[in-house]
C-alpha cells in the first residue's frame, strides 16, 4: 500500500509528492533513498518481482513507475480517490483473485522502516505457514513493543496455536493512554498493531462481504468489467462511492470476535512507522551533537533539533535552538517545537484555510 499523502510531514510531503516517494532514508555512503524503494527491496527478500503489486493513488502513477522500474505494468493498482485501507486492500485482493483465485496475499505498507530485513522475511514466511495450517484465517503481524507507546494500536495475544511465534488474536485495542500502554508493555501479552497482514485473497473478500457489503458489491462490479478502459471507467464510477473505513475497523476487529479466526505473528524487529517528524528523524543523519539533519544545515549550541533543507542552494543555520523542527523547501519554511510535531496536520489545515491548495 503506497497511496498515503503524509500530511504530518508537511511541507516536505505534498499532495503531488507523498512521503513514500521522498528520498529521506539514509542509504549506503550517505545517499538517501525513498521509503517505497526500501519497501520494494524488503519484499524482494521473500518474493520474485512479478509477485509484487503496488496499490497507490492514480496521481502518483508516473512517480511510482519511475521509482520501481522492476514493477510490472499490470501489477500497479491505481485508486481514483482515497477511500482508506479497507478499499485499497479489497480492490487489490479482487484484482489479484481475478488473476489467481487461490492467491495468498501479504499486505504491507510503503512508509515503514524495518530492520533487519532477514527477520522480517522470516516472520512473513511464518505467517504464510500459519495460513497453510488455517486457510480461512486472517493473519496480522504484531511488532514486539519496546516502549509504552501511545501512538499505536495494540493486538492482544490469545491462545497459542502450537506454531512458534504464532498465537490467536484475542482482541484489538485502540491507541491507549500512557498508564494503559505501560500495563500492556508490562503484561507481555500485547504487540503493536503494524497494519501488515497475510491472508488468502478470497478470504478477505469474503470477510468484506460479511462486514462491509457495500464495498464488496462495488468491487465485484469493478472486477466483473473486462480489464482495460471499460474496467477503468467502472472503477472511476464506483470507487468514490464506497464507504471510507480502515481494514482494521471493517474486517479485523469484527472477525476477532470469532475465536481462532484472526492470528498474530510475533515480529521482533526494529520498526519505524514514519508518520511524523520525530519518527522521520530516526532515518536522518546525526550531526554529532544530537541533531537530525539532511541537506545544508549548521546548528551551533543546540541539540534535539530536526533540520532539513531540500534546496541544495539554501543553508539552514540555527544558533542556541533546542528541540525544534525546522524544514525548508522552495516555497515554505516551517518551524515548530518537536513536542508540537503532531500538530503539523492541523497547521496544514490552517494554511489551506488561508491560502487554499497553493502550498498543499
Amino acid at each position: 500500500m503506497a497511496g498515503g499523502s503524509g500530511t504530518r510531514l508537511w511541507p516536505l510531503s505534498r499532495g503531488n509528492r507523498p512521503k513514500q516517494l521522498l528520498d529521506v532514508v539514509a542509504g549506503p555512503g550517505g545517499v538517501p533513498y525513498s521509503l517505497l524503494a526500501e519497501a520494494w527491496e524488503r519484499l524482494r527478500a521473500v518474493l520474485p518481482a512479478e509477485n509484487v503489486w503496488v496499490c497507490t493513488a492514480a496521481r502518483y502513477a508516473d512517480q511510482v513507475r519511475a521509482a520501481l522500474p522492476e514493477l510490472r505494468a499490470d501489477r500497479l493498482v491505481l485508486e481514483p480517490v482515497a477511500r482508506d485501507t479497507a478499499n485499497a486492500v479489497g480492490l487489490t485482493a479482487a484484482l489479484v483473485a481475478d488473476v489467481d483465485p487461490d492467491a495468498e496475499l501479504a499486505v504491507v505498507s510503503a512508509d515503514h522502516v524495518i530492520r533487519p530485513v532477514e527477520r522480517f522475511a522470516d516472520a512473513l514466511r511464518t505467517a504464510f505457514d500459519a495460513l497453510a495450517d488455517r486457510p480461512r484465517s486472517l493473519v496480522t503481524l504484531g511488532i514486539r513493543p519496546t516502549a509504552p507507546a501511545t501512538g499505536f494500536g495494540y493486538v492482544q495475544r490469545g491462545a497459542p496455536t502450537g506454531q512458534p511465534g504464532v498465537a490467536e488474536a484475542a482482541s484489538f485495542r485502540e491507541k491507549p493512554d500512557r498508564a494503559t500502554a505501560e500495563q500492556y508493555l508490562a503484561s507481555g501479552r500485547y504487540l503493536w498493531n503494524s497494519g501488515m497482514f497475510v491472508w488468502r485473497a478470497r478470504t478477505v473478500l469474503d470477510a468484506l462481504a460479511d462486514h462491509l457489503p457495500a464495498s464488496a458489491e462495488g468491487l465485484a462490479r469493478v472486477v466483473a468489467a473486462p480489464a482495460g478502459p471499460v474496467r477503468d471507467a467502472v472503477l472511476a464510477e464506483v470507487f468514490p462511492t464506497l464507504p471510507r473505513i480502515s481494514v482494521d475497523y471493517a474486517v479485523l476487529e469484527p472477525a476477532a470476535a470469532e475465536p481462532g479466526r484472526v492470528l498474530v505473528v510475533d515480529l521482533d524487529v526494529d520498526w519505524l512507522d514514519v508518520g511524523s517528524w520525530p519518527a522521520l528523524a530516526h532515518t536522518l543523519d546525526d550531526d554529532g551533537a544530537g541533531n537530525a539533519v539532511q541537506g545544508l544545515a549548521v546548528v551551533l549550541d543546540g541539540a534535539g533539533n530536526i533540520v532539513l533543507s531540500d534546496d541544495p542552494g539554501h543553508l539552514v543555520a540555527l544558533v542556541g535552538v533546542r528541540d525544534s523542527v525546522v524544514v525548508h523547501t522552495a516555497d515554505v519554511t516551517m518551524v515548530c517545537p518537536v513536542a508540537d510535531a503532531e500538530r503539523v496536520k492541523q497547521l496544514l489545515g490552517a494554511v489551506q484555510e488561508r491560502y487554499g491548495d497553493r502550498f498543499s
